[in-house]
């Protein structure tokens, strides 16, 4: 469908902008007149400064004592002779100017000319860099993305002082027309790699557009594949880093979290302060995380099987502390345990979503309702509480596969529960066989853990010192096992 293109009468395209964004208050024009040429400002009010634009260009022209021969001669004028930074290509249809004005930018509109003169005028009101909220770390650099595209871009090129980073700003099929950036760096992306995602963004068709994350699902091969296809990090430097390994990274106008593809498994459990801390105690750590995942994840329905199916294999003394505790319960073990998790959850949930102002009564009333009065009615056993807190606790530890962990969780309880030993290996099977069947744009996912070698010490469980590091970079497509 061709959209309506300008006239060349200075009046009619007024009127018919008027028509089209007449009905918003903060809609602004103002005709004027340079070198006797009849002319209009249009722009949006909060998004877009007339007092920049008479800065930038009015008095400029005002200044200027050429001849312009008329409107096409004063347009010719502005987009290639004079000093005056407009932007190089002009502005001839109805849909592109509703996308400019949104966008921040001034237009100025001349009588005779059937294209108007585009400034960037942008003064939109956007939150100051603040310190990280969701990836807390020690060390390294403390800034975090914010909600104005540009920004991003600038803050990640401001880590990346190289001329290979590039920066491919495109708008998603939405309603809104939401921008979005992928970023990457030549040198080292794949290129073939690089190609396909642009064409699966290109793709893809969307309502809305308010995070990187709606992308996630289109970059799946697998729907019902439960780990994600990408990661998320709301840090420059991460982005930064991702980057010298050759991943891209894609940035969304409005939110402040950029989602890294291709992600692999042990990307989870790894963050800036195990390369700023020494080998040794990085290595600690990463194990102590890939420890608190299989909690998590095992834990409450390994008891559930433990105590419903294979007794035997608790030691007397403690079997007999869980018999008595059991023994004062309505509900089996594994009731008891969804139960309890399910409502840990709905404190989870509550304490997120409730206002700041009322937030820590949620975690009041919810220690008193699991942790005192459920207990001491008889509704739910220590123990029982006591391994679905470890396990949530356990979760926190890897935060970005929160949402997997729990589902896992659950599943694993049902078929421990329900089938015991040979429930809980196919749990296990089940969460073993999603991770090896996951190939984010043709990598293996479990890469380096997975097959076991040089790269799975290297920088997989562990971490080597910085010297090992530094001779063999990881890279995608130059996997060294």
């Amino acid at each position: 469908m061709q959209k309506p293109a300008l006239c060349r009468a200075l009046p009619k395209n007024l009127a018919v902008l008027q028509d089209r964004f007449g009905g918003s208050d903060d809609f602004y024009t103002k005709k004027l007149s340079v070198g006797g040429i009849a002319c209009a400002i249009v722009l949006f009010t909060g998004i877009s400064s007339p007092e920049k634009l008479c800065r930038l260009a009015l008095d400029m022209l005002d200044r200027d004592p050429a001849f312009f021969g008329g409107g096409p001669g004063l347009c010719e004028y502005l987009l290639h002779q004079s000093l005056i930074p407009a932007e190089p290509q002009p502005a001839s249809d109805l849909g592109e100017i509703g996308e400019l004005l949104a966008n921040g930018m001034s237009l100025l509109l001349i009588d005779g000319c059937e294209q108007a003169v585009v400034f960037s005028t942008q003064e939109m009101p956007q939150r100051s860099i603040t310190t990280p909220s969701g990836e807390g770390n020690m060390r390294g650099s403390q800034e975090a993305f914010t909600e104005l595209l540009r920004n991003n871009v600038s803050l990640l090129r401001r880590q990346f002082r190289s001329g290979t980073l590039v920066a491919e700003i495109s708008t998603a099929h939405t309603r809104a027309k939401t921008e979005y950036c992928l970023c990457y760096d030549s040198a080292l992306a794949p290129p073939e790699t690089i190609a396909a995602l642009r064409a699966r963004l290109a793709q893809i068709e969307l309502p809305v557009l308010l995070d990187s994350a709606y992308f996630a699902s289109f970059l799946k091969q697998d729907k019902l594949n439960l780990f994600p296809a990408a990661a998320y990090t709301e840090r420059p430097a991460t982005a930064c880093a991702r980057l010298c390994e050759g991943k891209a990274v894609v940035l969304v106008a409005g939110s402040p979290y950029a989602m890294v593809v291709p992600s692999f498994f042990a990307e989870h459990f790894e963050c800036l302060d195990d390369y700023a801390s020494g080998a040794v105690f990085a290595g600690l750590i990463r194990l102590l995380k890939y420890l608190a995942f299989l909690l998590s994840v095992f834990g409450p329905g390994l008891y559930v099987m433990a105590v419903a199916f294979a007794p035997e294999i608790i030691p007397v003394q403690l079997l007999t502390k869980l018999a008595q505790a059991e023994a004062q319960t309505p509900l089996p073990p594994m009731l008891e345990m969804l139960a309890v998790t399910l409502l840990l959850e709905i404190v989870r949930e509550a304490g997120l979503r409730a206002p700041q102002s009322i937030s820590h009564t949620v975690s009041i009333v919810g220690a008193l309702i699991i942790g005192e009065t459920a207990v001491d009615a008889g509704i739910v056993s220590v123990p029982v509480l006591t391994m679905a807190a470890a396990a949530t606790i356990a979760t926190l530890a890897v935060p970005s596969l929160y949402e997997q962990s729990i589902l896992f969780r659950f599943c694993v309880i049902l078929l421990a529960g329900l089938f015991g030993v040979l429930g809980l290996t196919c749990a296990a099977l089940m969460i073993l066989a999603m991770a090896c069947g996951s190939e984010p744009f043709g990598y293996d996912y479990l890469y380096p853990l997975m097959p076991p070698g040089k790269a799975s010490v290297r920088d997989g469980f562990v971490r080597s010192i910085w010297s090992e590091l530094a001779k063999a970079g990881e890279v995608i497509g130059r996997h060294e096992v």
